[in-house]
């Protein structure tokens, strides 16, 4: 007989950042020349709509080392390879979406990426994709994009 916790995550599917805390990456992705390739996020992603944010970024999984997730997310989300892999700094993510708390641990990473590489990957939950320097990006921008700018500003 399935004991109670196992009874309710087979019946409500306990959610990462809700329900536990979540662990995720976001790199920050360069050409190696002072821009930055961020993402135009469209109505139709899972939150934040209309914002500018970093590409590469997601929730960790089970077994997965925390480059091997910064590879994973950069090439699902703009389809370039990511090299010279450099890890920022960690912080917590407290937000509230939609009245529901949530907790995350985010582990902040940079990244050299090929320029010619990059497309749309995911158009549904990206319009466009643009490179900017950092002094020159646009609003406005994920709630959690400017305390990453401003935690790793030394390193950018």
């Amino acid at each position: 007989m399935p004991t109670a916790l196992v009874f309710y995550v087979m019946i409500f599917r306990m959610e990462k950042g809700t329900d536990y805390i979540g662990i995720s990456v976001v790199t920050i992705c360069h050409d190696g020349n002072g821009k930055y390739l961020l993402e135009y996020r469209s109505d139709r992603c899972r939150d934040e709509h209309l914002t500018w944010s970093p590409i590469g970024s997601g929730g960790l999984r089970k077994e997965e080392k925390l480059e091997t997730a910064v590879r994973r997310e950069v090439e699902e989300e703009c389809g370039a390879i990511p090299t010279d892999i450099e890890f920022l700094g960690h912080r917590e993510v407290f937000r509230n979406i939609n009245g529901v708390d949530t907790h995350w641990i985010a582990f902040d990473f940079r990244a050299k990426i090929n320029p010619a590489e990059v497309n749309i990957m995911e158009p549904n939950k990206c319009l466009k994709l643009e490179w900017f320097a950092v002094s020159d990006i646009p609003e406005p921008m994920h709630s959690q994009f400017p305390i990453f700018l401003e935690q790793h500003k030394d390193k950018l």
